[in-house]
């Protein structure tokens, strides 16, 4: 009985190997069916619930989106002529995990290429958190010839637009740059960066099993939309002439600085905006950052005697003072009562008219004016002239000036103004203000964009001249014209009077506030002029920055400017016509001006406007020699012959004869093309090396030409 209940007891301790099979079997299911349900869990998570994400990233491996560039627009001058347009220049970046090794050699073929550091580029390579980093940007086609991507992976070159400034410095402020990625930073590129930039377009390209990039049918490809051309009001020949008439002025008068501003009296178009220093926006990185501003309009000063345009003006349109009137000028010093310190004239002057005030630039007879007109005439005269407000001009960083109200006006206010103190202005305002005279007492808005056209040069917009008010009367704006004439007749401004161009105008002479004192040695000097007197189509102010030199007198400094500026622009602008004048009597010497270097029709087209007969010999279109030599006096009617050099570029039927570039920097070749009437496209910077039609060869007119610039080598370089 005993055994029989161990042997149960120990039957019922014994495993049961069906049993534990079966639950083996169940928890193997269990596993596997929770597995496979995570796996299908995974698997709709992936595949529906973030399939989006994931797609993306598996075309990221596979697809490559590779962009479509849109080209910069043009920017012209009024006459067509391309001022700034673009070319392609090739930059190179790096994935440095993917260079990994290669990266010392990367460096020292970049430096050996570039002439830079080996340690800069190395610098570049070992940032590890980077997979993208430049390592030079617009590099010329023929450096990039030097550097192959086959031979390191990694390395990632890629087409860039490169902006090119055709004229160096010239117009460099009002054009202004762009930076490295084509970015607009200053002037007509900053302002009007989006109509330029246009739209980037792409193409998706796929890799195959060996990496290779292809076209992919199914996907669209986006063109690029280029951007606008830009039509300037700017004169490319105005503005060269007074450039470089400012220069010479600069450094004659060994002045800090200058400017020069030309506009359209009738229209507001502005015609030229040059500052000196200048600079060349090719090379805007090596600029000092002063020379970038267009202190046209960015910069306010007190302007001197040229102001006293809104005094007589207020006394004559008002018909307080008549031109006649006469008044005492104490000798060239005068005190009113309550005044710290006295008013001076540079000349000791006793009685003089009202007319000869303005003519002499007499501070002290302005002042007493000044108490028979009142404040409020003086007030409102210059408010209406636009002093005191921004003139809406199209480019960036415009100033509104300064103009008190009378309730803020001091005792010594009224007298002061009347002269050109305790008053800011822009140049561009003065200019305006003189303008408004010039067209009869009609005050016009300056501009200066002309047109916007697309890629396709079709008019797109169009600014329309446009008036801003009546200042004064036609008949106030003809007497103060005519003052402004005797200034130049027989008053501060003879130095401008000209034997070619009837000029009228204004000298302007203001000491600069130094330390919160006037300085007794620094000196702000001004004319402004307007030319044909007789039949303003022009007016031009010259200022410059603290003349040493000559003196600081505006007549003695900026006045014999203005006068070179409008002969030349007379004598070679076919827009400008002066009327028929009174022959002199007798014979009068001119002196031949200097032609060589010139365009042969524009050298004539001068010479004939003085009254020089032209004789010529030679079959090239650039003047190589004159005779007389430049300076000579001459009569009227006397000969002046010049000899040509260079190919002859015109044929009959329209056909013109290719130039040889090779060797000229791209302004000059550019120049050549120009009066070849042939079209271009530019590869790389620099000197033209190659060009893809030769020199000699009969063409059509407008045909285009293809020409290879590469940087100008100052030394062997080592061929790899």
């Amino acid at each position: 009985m005993f055994n029989r209940k161990k042997n149960i007891a120990y039957a019922t301790q014994q495993p049961n190997p069906a049993k534990e099979s079966f639950s083996r079997v169940l928890w193997l299911k269990i596993g596997l069916l929770l597995f496979f349900g995570v796996i299908a869990a995974r698997l709709v998570w992936i595949q529906v619930i973030q399939s989006h994400k994931y797609k993306e990233i598996a075309k990221r491996q596979y697809e490559v989106n590779v962009p479509l560039l849109a080209e910069r627009g043009k920017i012209y001058d009024r006459n067509g002529k391309i001022l700034v347009s673009s070319t392609m220049a090739v930059s190179y970046a790096a994935d440095p995990k993917v260079l990994g090794a290669n990266a010392e050699k990367v460096a020292e073929r970049f430096a050996l290429v570039f002439g830079k550091s080996r340690e800069s580029y190395l610098a570049k390579l070992r940032k590890k958190a980077s997979r993208f980093v430049w390592l030079e940007r617009r590099a010329s086609p023929q450096t990039a010839a030097r550097i192959s991507a086959k031979d390191f992976d990694g390395l990632i070159p890629t087409d860039e637009p490169k902006r090119i400034y055709h004229y160096d410095h010239v117009a460099g402020q009002t054009l202004g740059f762009t930076d490295v990625d084509n970015n607009g930073l200053s002037g007509v590129e900053l302002e009007f960066d989006k109509e330029l930039k246009g739209r980037d377009g792409y193409i998706i390209m796929q890799r195959d099993g060996l990496g290779r990039k292809r076209p992919v049918v199914d996907y669209p490809r986006v063109e690029p939309v280029n951007g606008d051309n830009i039509v300037l009001t700017i004169d490319l020949d105005m503005q060269s002439v007074a450039e470089e008439e400012l220069r010479k002025g600069v450094e004659r008068n060994n002045a800090t600085g200058g400017l020069v501003v030309m506009m359209e009296p009738t229209t507001g178009e502005v015609l030229t905006m040059a500052n000196y220093p200048n600079m060349d926006p090719n090379q805007y990185r090596s600029a000092d950052p002063s020379a970038t501003k267009n202190r046209i309009i960015t910069d306010m000063f007190e302007p001197g005697s040229v102001f006293k345009i809104v005094t007589v003006s207020a006394a004559l349109e008002h018909d307080v003072i008549a031109p006649h009137q006469k008044f005492f000028a104490e000798r060239g010093k005068y005190k009113p009562k309550g005044r710290p310190t006295p008013i001076t004239d540079v000349h000791e002057y006793g009685t003089i008219t009202f007319r000869e005030g303005m003519e002499l630039s007499s501070n002290i007879a302005m002042a007493k004016a000044s108490d028979i007109i009142g404040a409020e005439k003086l007030y409102t005269m210059a408010r209406a002239f636009g002093f005191g407000m921004k003139t809406d001009f199209e480019l960036p960083g415009e100033v509104s000036g300064q103009l008190k109200k009378p309730l803020e006006w001091s005792r010594t206010t009224l007298n002061t103004m009347a002269y050109g103190y305790e008053v800011g202005v822009t140049p561009l305002q003065i200019a305006a203000a003189y303008a408004a005279v010039a067209n009869g007492g009609t005050l016009m808005k300056p501009y200066i964009v002309k047109q916007i056209l697309n890629e396709h040069n079709e008019v797109t917009e169009e600014t329309s001249p446009r008036t801003i008010r009546r200042v004064v009367s036609k008949s106030t704006a003809d007497t103060v014209r005519d003052f402004l004439r005797g200034v130049v007749e027989r008053g501060s401004g003879v130095p401008a009077k000209s034997a070619s161009v009837l000029l009228a105008g204004k000298t302007g002479t203001s000491r600069k506030i130094v330390d919160g004192k006037y300085s007794t040695s620094s000196y702000t000097a001004s004319f402004v002029g307007i030319f044909p007197a007789d039949d303003p189509q022009v007016v031009c102010l010259v200022m410059l920055d603290n003349p040493k030199a000559l003196g600081y007198y505006g007549g003695y400094t900026s006045a014999p400017i203005v006068k070179n500026i409008a002969e030349k622009v007379f004598a070679t602008s076919r827009s400008i016509v002066q009327q028929p004048s009174t022959p002199r009597v007798g014979k009068e010497l001119l002196a031949t001006p200097d032609v060589r270097s010139v365009a042969l029709e524009s050298a004539t087209n001068t010479l004939e406007a003085l009254g020089f007969d032209v004789e010529t010999s030679g079959e090239g279109m650039i003047v190589v020699k004159q005779s007389p030599a430049p300076g000579a006096k001459l009569a009227r009617g006397e000969t002046v012959r010049l000899a040509t050099g260079g190919i002859a570029t015109t044929v009959a039927g329209g056909y013109t004869i290719v130039p040889d570039l090779r060797g000229l920097s791209l302004r000059r070749a550019l120049n050549r093309l120009t009066v070849a009437r042939l079209d271009v496209v530019v590869n790389g910077s620099g000197v033209v090396a190659s060009q893809s039609i030769k020199a000699g060869e009969q063409v059509k007119a407008g045909t285009r030409i293809s020409v290879m610039c590469e940087a100008k080598r100052i030394a062997v370089m080592t061929s790899l």
